[in-house]
């Protein structure tokens, strides 16, 4: 994938990208505290918790890169990594770099199907995973894949043995010393530079069809940079996260960005309310970012059973819009400062509001860009830019934009108009205060009649009701009027009826034409892994009913 010349020479004038990579931001920290710690893994099994410090880090990956040499990983290989939130997934990223290859991230819930097909797609020569992990066998998952692919040479295991060839993480990766059979010298010529790629995650599926997302080290650091700068996020603080660190996400805010700082994050393995609440206190996280639902979930963890949070300052939500009851809650339970942003796999954080915005802002507005990336908003048909106010669909360029789709050019040149703007695919509009609030993905539409449901606000209205918990909006086939709206919800105690709904949202002054017309309970929503509701899922189970 090259690089247009003229705009890596306008990046790096602008100082957005740079001559250095990640490495560069580990080797820093080495030398100046090295007995920092760098990373905290804790785990929700009740295990005593890891910490490691900047140098032990720094040994670590060295090691780490040696072996992959030895295990005959060549510069570009993309080497797939299905961990749960763990030092050992940080250290690996890292090696990856410093043995010229690529880290290929891959959250834990994907199974055989996404797993081939991720491998197929980048040609991954070894696969590396926890040997069992909440009740689910990947050393069994790792061979029947193997079978399957045949550039899937090696399969590293951590925590338990795997079949036949497989290796053990702590025997045949840590437990040799690799650096003697690959020095320094060999990867210093392999090591990536900072226009190589870094990593290649894969999107997270709320449409159902996942594409390689390629990013540069350069492209990693713009989006880092950017939003540790705007949130004024220093060494000195302790982050934490509830997504997986295999998602975008995780994988900025909570690995890339305080190493970027020289700051320290934890790693928590699986999302547990109760557990996040006592790794907080005891650990004095400062920051946390994640999607409503985990925001939700620690209000409502710390309201039944508070703990000490008087270090947390920062929850930054994204992945989905954040009802104004939400952000009120957390900042009376939780004590922090919300924040709202937007952004995805391929860019990062492109918009997010500010510490001189009003606190309520983030439950209005999805933020400004960031330095370094352009939004603007365009009617779908003619591609203009819409009035202020109305809405369209969102584009975005800049600094952080990925590289591309891996093996997949034609699919994201398909997203680019021909003046050079990425097509998110979200809606949005103006917020009223220079920035944008999305209002749903273009796929996410509800047409019913001649009328656009705004559905992001609808389940921001929903979600003041004293019995909603959680709710997704989404369409059902209608033959008069194209299609109605549903809501399905979680209900907090005793369930709502569709007339309580109506009656709820006839007091909040919301157009009659903008009602669900049918309301569906259910225990659980289908999500992400970083918290999006997999309405693709909700559409397809309506559909059936």
């Amino acid at each position: 994938m090259a690089i247009d010349t003229a705009v890596s020479e306008r990046y790096r004038q602008e100082g957005w990208w740079r001559d250095e990579t990640i490495l560069d931001d580990l080797r820093r920290a080495v030398e100046k505290h090295p007995g920092k710690t760098a990373v905290v893994t804790r785990y929700t099994d009740g295990r005593p918790a890891e910490a490691l410090t900047y140098a032990e880090l720094a040994q670590h990956v060295e090691r780490l890169a040696a072996a992959l040499v030895g295990l005959g990983v060549q510069p570009g290989d993309v080497v797939t990594l299905q961990l749960p939130n763990s030092w050992q997934l940080i250290a690996l990223c890292l090696a990856c770099a410093r043995a010229g290859a690529v880290a290929g991230p891959v959250v834990p819930i994907m199974r055989r199907r996404e797993l081939e097909f991720m491998t197929r797609l980048t040609g991954s020569p070894v696969y590396v995973a926890a040997a069992e992990y909440r009740g689910f066998s990947y050393a069994r998952l790792g061979a029947e894949v193997a079978d399957a692919v045949p550039t899937l040479r090696h399969q590293v295991f951590i925590g338990g043995a795997g079949g036949e060839g497989a290796l053990d993480f702590d025997r045949d990766l840590l437990g040799r010393t690799w650096e003697e059979e690959h020095p320094a010298a060999e990867l210093d010529r392999r090591e990536s530079g900072p226009d190589d790629p870094a990593q290649v995650m894969f999107t997270s599926g709320t449409t159902g069809e996942p594409k390689g997302v390629v990013h540069s080290h350069n492209t990693l650091y713009a989006m880092n940079r950017a939003q540790a700068d705007l949130l004024r996020l220093t060494p000195e603080d302790v982050t934490a996260m509830g997504s997986p660190t295999t998602h975008q996400g995780g994988y900025t805010w909570n690995f890339v960005m305080p190493l970027l700082l020289g700051a320290t994050c934890v790693q928590v393995d699986a999302w547990d309310p109760e557990m996040m609440l006592r790794t907080l206190e005891e650990e004095r996280v400062t920051f946390f970012m994640g999607a409503p639902t985990f925001l939700v979930d620690l209000t409502e963890a710390q309201r039944t059973g508070p703990r000490d949070l008087s270090a947390l300052h920062t929850y930054a939500v994204g992945s989905a819009p954040v009802a104004p009851v939400v952000v009120e809650r957390a900042q009376v339970i939780l004590g922090c400062r919300v924040y709202a942003l937007w952004g995805m796999t391929e860019n990062g954080c492109v918009t997010v509001t500010r510490p001189e915005d009003p606190p309520l802002r983030a439950a209005e507005s999805d933020g400004t860009p960031v330095p370094g990336m352009d939004v603007r908003v365009v009617d779908e048909r003619t591609g203009l830019p819409v009035p202020s106010g109305q809405a369209g669909l969102l584009q975005v360029r800049g600094a952080s934009q990925c590289l591309g789709y891996h093996r997949r050019p034609e699919v994201y040149a398909a997203s680019m108009t021909p003046d050079g703007w990425f097509d998110t695919g979200d809606l949005a509009r103006a917020d009223g205060y220079g920035g944008i609030r999305i209002v749903g993905r273009s796929k996410d539409v509800i047409s019913r009649g001649a009328e656009n449901i705004p559905v992001a606000e609808v389940e921001a209205a929903l979600l003041r009701h004293p019995a909603v918990r959680d709710v997704a909006v989404v369409g059902y086939p209608d033959e008069r009027l194209g299609e109605r709206a549903c809501a399905v919800l979680i209900a907090a105690g005793a369930a709502p009826s569709l007339d309580d709904l109506r009656a709820h949202l006839d007091g909040l002054g919301m157009a009659k034409q903008y009602w669900p017309e049918r309301v569906e309970v259910v225990a659980a929503l289908p999500k992400t892994p970083s918290g999006k509701i997999q309405k693709f899922v909700l559409r397809e189970q309506l559909r059936s009913h």
